[in-house]
């Protein structure tokens, strides 16, 4: 394979990872599909919409528990991305003219589907000249107003780290600001070479000092030793980072980096054990944690560390059940 259905050509890099075949999951990795009576009534209803979340287009495995307690993800920004990470599956290239409308057809989105809680993650758009700062703290904006009931959590690019796009997103208040770091700093340049480890962790420490709770996630298995873990966590710690996720890295298609290790459920609980003693607020670690795994009681644990109180509309959060996804659950089963 030289060219991609779209036309782009493979990048040396791509050609180079298809190389190695898509390896075999171990037998801990899996899913148990539970649909509730919530994730019956949200899948009606998306069909019968037309409703686009990233739970379903993604295939996440983790649909079934997120849905059943109202939470969903949403993309903004088109499905062309102007970097290139090597574990992402969404495509490099030139993204189509921004969509002004999309912050609010997103809020009725939330709206229609009554979520308690949604997460809004986005591509890097340079090739606007405010970075898409506007459409990230639009989409929060009109998420509030049209569902004041419904927590937002923002995940972002680092939008190059500038001041003026910082404040933008920053002052649409969402109630996580969520930047991912992704990998240790021996791999990172090579896993995101459009990115800068330095950069995102003071994007994390910007968010913090402007008063928002602050999130990252970390990728296993694509390079890292188990002994670079920890020092990851402590700079995210010192950068001001209030919640943690971990999960295991699986490759999205042959073009991608191919899986360094399977990291077993009990490394994830030594990971998660060791990021609540440097003094994470909130964690949540195992092979198909994602970032926006049961975000919503994340942000709750977090308001408690605190010692703040949830706002009255946003109480529910805390009546959310087990994460069967944890590490610790699947050790328990």
């Amino acid at each position: 394979m030289s060219a991609l259905p779209e036309g782009r050509k493979l990048l040396r890099l791509e050609i180079r990872n298809s190389e190695t075949p898509i390896e075999k999951k171990p037998p801990w990795i899996k899913t148990r599909v539970r649909m509730g009576p919530e994730f019956t009534e949200l899948k009606g209803l998306v069909r019968r919409e037309g409703l686009h979340t990233v739970c379903e287009e993604a295939g996440c495995p983790n649909i079934y528990e997120c849905w059943e307690d109202r939470e969903a993800t949403f993309l903004i920004g088109g499905d062309q991305c102007t970097r290139r990470c090597d574990f992402c599956q969404i495509d490099t290239g030139k993204p189509a003219e921004l969509d002004r409308t999309e912050p609010r057809k997103v809020a009725e989105s939330v709206q229609a589907m009554g979520l308690r809680y949604s997460t809004i993650t986005g591509v890097a758009r340079d090739d606007l000249a405010d970075g898409g700062a506007w459409l990230y703290a639009e989409t929060v904006r009109q998420i509030h107003s049209l569902n004041p009931g419904t927590g937002v959590e923002l995940l972002i690019p680092d939008f190059n780290a500038d001041p003026a796009q910082l404040a933008e997103v920053f002052g649409s208040r969402p109630e996580v600001l969520a930047h991912n770091v992704e990998t240790v700093p021996r791999i990172f340049k090579r896993i995101r070479p459009g990115f800068r480890y330095a950069r995102s962790l003071d994007v994390i420490t910007k968010a913090r000092e402007f008063g928002l709770v602050t999130k990252s996630n970390l990728i296993l298995g694509m390079g890292e030793t188990p002994d670079e873990v920890a020092p990851a966590m402590q700079d995210l710690v010192d950068a001001g980072c209030e919640i943690l996720t971990i999960t295991q890295y699986l490759r999205p298609s042959p073009r991608h980096h191919p899986v360094d290790r399977w990291v077993k459920p009990e490394e994830f609980v030594e990971h998660s054990n060791a990021a609540e003693a440097m003094g994470f607020a909130g964690v949540m670690a195992g092979p198909l944690v994602r970032s926006s795994y049961r975000a919503g009681r994340l942000y709750a644990q977090t308001k408690a560390h605190r010692g703040e109180e949830l706002p009255e509309n946003l109480r529910h959060l805390t009546d959310q059940g087990p994460a069967a996804q944890e590490a610790s659950s699947l050790l328990a089963r």
